[in-house]
């Protein structure tokens, strides 16, 4: 557990000098923003079109695999909308704190730091999770916000979660490379260094965005906060653990992985979502916050219980 709390550390120290960075105001809010677009835009869209381009995607799919973290996942869904309704919250309320409870920091935090301590071999899970997340559950909430405030479904709602997958660079950087993968086309050396130098980017740029962007966040709701942050830290990891180990019988180094991704804190874009709808922005940001925090230790402690597997 030591070993796995000293190599996690650096990671978190990162996220931690952003946050001071952006608490001391040395790093304003809007030169955390600009850095959030460079890395979300550039930096990690090249790792992770670097990473698909040189892999499979038929040795990358796994059906047990995406219906174990789909099936985790949402299974705490459910149970967190259960409790929102319990608690006489509207439905899109209720949406966005279980939103808070099933969507981690993949993409940010989950791939740099777990291809590097679990393995390069680690990115095809990571990656089938990340799609999970951003395909599912991104596209459910936009249906429940939009569906409860219209009183219907239309095509507006279908079209917003279309141009809102087709814009999303994690998305289309995965894309491409599998298309480039399938097709078997070489990288040429001075792409592939491009892609290795620009993505490299992504590790220091993302932690330095997340610690940056928490200095902005406020420590309110911290009832809620710390429900939604159980969710996210205990339930999640737990649920998709038994779904991977005992119900779909995975791999068991690819059921670490995702169980190591589904222990990440809330992710930072659902505060983006919270915001643009005007929905909960504050529980947001404190779980989020809090989450962050707390994971030090609960990530390690996953991390390094899934590497006994």
């Amino acid at each position: 557990m030591l070993a796995i709390l000293l190599k996690t550390l650096p990671f978190f120290a990162l996220i931690g000098l952003g946050y001071w960075a952006g608490r001391t105001r040395f790093f304003t809010a809007e030169a955390t923003a600009y850095l959030t677009k460079f890395v979300f835009y550039f930096a990690l869209s090249a790792m992770l079109f670097h990473f698909s381009a040189n892999l499979s995607l038929a040795e990358v799919w796994d059906s047990r695999l995406v219906a174990a973290y789909l099936w985790g996942t949402a299974f705490v869904y459910g149970i967190a909308t259960i409790v929102g309704f319990l608690r006489n919250l509207d439905i899109a309320s209720t949406a966005m704190e279980a939103q808070c409870a099933v969507i981690g920091n993949t993409g940010f935090l989950g791939v740099p730091m777990l291809t590097l301590l679990l393995g390069p071999q680690a990115i095809g899970p990571v990656v089938l999770a990340l799609a999970v997340d951003l395909i599912v559950f991104s596209s459910l909430i936009v249906i429940l916000i939009t569906g409860s405030r219209d009183g219907q479904m239309s095509l507006r709602i279908l079209r917003t979660i279309s141009i809102g997958l087709v814009k999303n660079p994690m998305i289309v950087a995965i894309s491409l490379g599998f298309v480039w993968s399938g097709l078997r086309i070489p990288i040429p050396a001075p792409m592939n260094d491009f892609l290795v130098i620009l993505g490299g980017a992504a590790t220091p740029g993302a932690l330095f965005a997340i610690g940056a962007s928490l200095a902005s966040k406020s420590a309110e709701k911290l009832q809620v906060a710390g429900w939604l942050t159980f969710c996210k830290l205990v339930l999640h990891p737990t649920f998709v653990a038994m779904a991977a180990l005992w119900f779909f019988k995975v791999d068991p180094y690819k059921a670490g992985v995702i169980i190591a991704a589904a222990s990440l804190p809330v992710a930072g874009n659902v505060y983006m979502l919270a915001q643009h709808y005007n929905v909960g922005p504050a529980r947001v940001s404190a779980a989020i916050l809090v989450s962050t925090v707390l994971s030090i230790g609960t990530v390690s402690a996953v991390i390094a219980w899934v590497t006994t597997f």
